[in-house]
């Protein structure tokens, strides 16, 4: 399976000051820092190689995370340094880790979904990147996608369109050959590189029917803790 990329780098201003001494993915969540619950889905989905992009108080994570033994993962860091580089750049400085191809998704996020199936899809499609997708209608965030007969038309964070009815889902699969175009940017959101791949038509697409959990946003942790002590209670 391919490696996967985290991007835990942020600087959680959203819910500070939570998030003040403490980085978003060692949140305590339902009884553990958040980070521990999404490598051990991983695990379950298959994953055995994870990247963790790191920046704001990455020391700590490192520090509980260790080489990803406990999780029956390997784990390899990639830093920002000095000055945080977005998404996108924090995902070019981490490509000689990750490879030709590889998953990314957001050190936030929850996301039940396989893996093999999102894999063999973008194997099919033949494309450079493939993004993750569900049908939202403004449910759980401000809908940014336009998704018609399994074709992704339109991805825009920033610009809303009232046929956007569907919303990245969280996980997507990359080629490095994508970033060769912002090489000399020095911090740019990976979010605009899938926007210009959607408007040439090289960002595939592949809809889940699962809803995303997420620890960015307030009514976020909320739901993600309920959600997750129901299910170790369910175990």
């Amino acid at each position: 399976m391919l490696p996967v990329a985290i991007l835990a780098g942020g600087l959680a201003t959203r819910i500070r000051p939570m998030t003040q001494n403490v980085p978003k993915a060692l949140l305590n969540i339902a009884g553990r820092p958040f980070i521990f619950h999404q490598l051990e889905l991983l695990k379950k989905q298959g994953a055995d190689r994870v990247v963790l992009c790191l920046g704001h108080l990455a020391g700590q994570v490192v520090s509980a995370v260790g080489n990803g033994r406990q999780f029956g993962l390997s784990i390899q860091y990639s830093f920002d340094g000095s000055e945080l580089r977005g998404t996108g750049g924090a995902l070019m400085q981490a490509l000689p880790l990750l490879g030709n191809s590889f998953f990314v998704l957001n050190g936030d996020s929850y996301l039940r979904c396989s893996l093999t199936g999102i894999q063999s899809a973008f194997e099919v499609a033949r494309r450079p990147a493939l993004m993750t997708v569900l049908r939202n209608n403004g449910q759980w965030d401000r809908s940014n996608v336009i998704f018609r007969n399994g074709e992704l038309i339109e991805y825009d964070k920033a610009s809303w369109r009232s046929d956007m009815t569907h919303i990245d889902f969280g996980i997507s699969v990359l080629s490095s050959g994508i970033f060769s175009p912002y090489q000399e940017t020095r911090v740019i959101d990976l979010a605009d590189i899938c926007r210009d791949l959607s408007k040439i038509g090289q960002l595939a697409a592949l809809e889940v029917s699962e809803r995303f959990y997420e620890v960015g946003s307030p009514q976020g942790i909320r739901e993600t803790e309920s959600f997750l002590s129901h299910q170790m209670v369910d175990i």
